[in-house]
């Protein structure tokens, strides 16, 4: 159900009318919020229409109210009570019946419930996670691998054609310095004494890659360090490491449907058509030798280095020709997730991505660090990373749904605190516990109908009056919302707004379990009770599908 939307046709529809009669005068209709009121007394949901078109309109607020209202024009049992509240608010109150109604429609709809169409087919590329290929994932990767995923299925769920991609970045001086950590290591195993470079990767992974290396009978060169040797061992080295990235993803049920490698934007002269896509355009210019692309021609506070003048170019010029690429694969909009320590650069890229031709095509979404307590204490683990927590360490202590349900509670651009004895907790203060044991508790409620020998009758309407639980109503009214709520956190990039419902929906389900019989000695009653709580476990197990979390028929 649309109800917003619905409403906010009819208010248009009002003032039009008006308009027609003479009743107003207006050039157009300004944007108007219908929103749910802060406080339930006054309705359930409210608009400002009046008070935005009071200036073209020139009559008080309150006044022009009175004219939409008027000529409001809603279905039949829709609307109990319209008023007017302050300086020409607009408060709607929907009768009980209207609410009601949200379970035929999710009867008929079934587990389509809450898609829609809003993305009508419009291509869209989701790139995520794109770690180097450097070392394992770590707690931060897996907090950008589910927002990506969820976002990938939120934009599907709404209409969209969703690619998800990793970046494999490749090439530069990250694999050179990976060769090079593998190398020294290698000469520790063969009993030198050395001194390990600062600057290498210090994880146990590393210790492991050089005895796999060997033992699998690797060369080893003995002719002291060369950039040449160590670009063979990085090279191995990235391969073995982005294999246990992969594993990693599909333990936490993250795949992707295309790997693109660095690599391939040379080998297919990406880079130079970039940058003579952007050389016509007058985007670029020489100076000092280096070639520089003018970023601040599109608000960026300084012009970049595209190409250096030793020729090597940046990485800055990799991400221009990465993006044309997108491009030039048709997407309408390309969702980039980056870590928040890429805050400073989302700027230049979206200059080049201006300068290519295709501004607001790019949404940059930073995600924010994650702080790993126990019971709301710093913890260290093993790091077999070196400096920090791997993916696979969470996922091997707490599973996979807890780590993507808890990395989903905050905003992308919060910092998380991830508790990992909340994690494994079998309570309410464990969210997604909490949000699965409903879904549970539901099924166990159809199975004990089942032994009673209580089928579900066809869904009857003229059962439903008697939902008139405070309770009930309240449950009616988050199911009716769902599918806006899903529209919204699409459209907002936002798959926090899950979360959120969820928790919320399973409060509500667990109060209302607590204090009503579910099957009972009144027939009707049982059987409207019934499809109440079958369109509550409709929306929970949606929910966690976009998710990616299990929804459980028992725990």
């Amino acid at each position: 159900m649309y109800i917003k939307k619905i409403l906010r046709e009819l208010i248009a529809a009002a003032v039009q009318r008006a308009r027609a009669a003479g009743e107003l005068t207006f050039d157009s209709l300004p944007a108007f919020e219908v929103e749910a009121p802060k406080h339930p007394e006054h309705g359930d949901l409210a608009t400002n229409a009046a008070m935005v078109l009071a200036s073209q309109a020139r009559r008080p607020p309150r006044q022009i109210a009175e004219i939409i209202i008027k000529n409001l024009s809603a279905p039949e049992g829709m609307l109990g009570k319209v008023e007017i509240a302050g300086p020409g608010f607009i408060n709607f109150f929907l009768t009980d019946d209207f609410w009601r109604g949200v379970i035929m429609e999710i009867h008929r709809r079934g587990a389509a419930y809450g898609g829609s169409d809003l993305g009508r087919g419009r291509k869209v590329q989701v790139e995520f996670v794109s770690a180097n290929p450097t070392g394992p994932l770590h707690i931060g990767h897996g907090r950008g691998a589910a927002l990506g995923d969820v976002l990938a299925n939120l934009l599907a769920v709404a209409g969209h054609q969703v690619v998800r991609e990793y970046y494999i970045n490749d090439v530069g001086n990250q694999i050179l310095t990976l060769g090079k950590s593998l190398y020294y290591r290698l000469r520790e195993l063969q009993g030198e004494s050395i001194e390990f470079p600062a600057d290498g990767y210090q994880g146990d992974y590393i210790k492991d890659l050089a005895r796999d290396y060997l033992k699998q009978g690797g060369d080893f060169f003995w002719g002291g360090p060369r950039e040449e040797d160590f670009l063979v061992l990085g090279r191995y080295a990235a391969t073995v490491i982005l294999d246990v990235i992969k594993q990693d993803l599909e333990d936490f049920g993250v795949r992707f449907d295309t790997w693109f490698s660095e690599t391939e934007l040379y080998r297919r002269g990406l880079v130079d058509q970039s940058f003579q896509l952007l050389q016509e355009k007058g985007f670029l210019y020489e100076h000092e030798g280096a070639l520089w692309f003018k970023a601040t021609a599109f608000g960026d506070e300084k012009d970049r280095v595209v190409r250096r003048g030793t020729g090597a170019t940046t990485y800055f010029a990799s991400d221009i020709a990465y993006h044309l690429y997108k491009f030039q694969q048709g997407y309408d909009l390309v969702v980039d997730l980056w870590g928040a320590d890429h805050h400073g650069y989302a700027p230049r890229l979206q200059a080049a991505v201006e300068a290519l031709g295709s501004p607001g095509r790019v949404r940059v979404i930073l995600v924010q660090l994650v702080s790993l307590v126990r019971h709301g204490e710093p913890v260290a683990m093993t790091t077999r990373g070196g400096t920090f927590v791997t993916l696979r360490e969470v996922l091997d202590e707490v599973g996979k749904d807890a780590a993507r349900f808890i990395f989903l509670t905050r905003r992308s651009d919060a910092h998380l605190e991830f508790d990992l004895e909340v994690a494994k907790e079998q309570s309410s203060e464990n969210p997604v516990y909490y949000v699965q044991y409903a879904h549970a508790r539901l099924a166990s409620v159809f199975r004990q109908a089942e032994a009673q020998g209580i089928s579900m009758a066809p869904p009857d309407p003229a059962r439903f009056p008697l939902l008139a639980l405070p309770e009930e109503l309240s449950l009616l009214k988050m199911l009716a919302g769902y599918p806006e709520l899903v529209e919204a956190a699409t459209r907002l990039l936002e798959p926090h707004r899950l979360t959120y419902f969820l928790t919320e929906l399973a409060s509500q389900l667990h109060s209302y379990y607590y204090k009503h019989r579910f099957i009972s000695e009144d027939p009707d009653l049982t059987q409207a009770r019934l499809w109440l709580v079958s369109a509550v476990k409709t929306v929970l197990a949606h929910a966690l599908g976009i998710l990616g979390v299990t929804a459980p028929e028992a725990m």
